[in-house]
């Protein structure tokens, strides 16, 4: 079984997770001046790396909490797990 470490309850198994996709997507300042195509890019358009990628989890089956992972595509080995807000691994503070 896999685990997964929730920066707020700890390691867990998988089964207690969903994904959210890929995390820091910015959302447009105003949606409602996008044109069909932009609109799509948005909400369409990802990078679906090969390799390390962070991502958005959701502990449902716990704290029901989000958190952003670093995860990899081809090994599904995660890396560090930090809370939303916080900078990706990394990245200055």
């Amino acid at each position: 079984m896999l685990l997964i470490n929730c920066p707020w309850c700890g390691l867990r198994e998988e089964v207690e997770f969903s994904c959210g996709g890929e995390a820091h997507i910015v959302r447009p300042l105003d949606p409602a001046a996008l044109n069909d195509e932009q609109w799509a890019d948005y909400v369409f358009m990802r990078k679906n790396t090969k390799g390390d990628q962070n991502e958005q989890w959701y502990h449902s089956g716990g704290c029901r909490r989000w958190f952003n992972a670093e995860r990899n595509t081809v090994t599904y080995q995660f890396g560090q797990t930090y809370k939303p807000g916080e900078p990706m691994p990394g990245e200055e503070s």
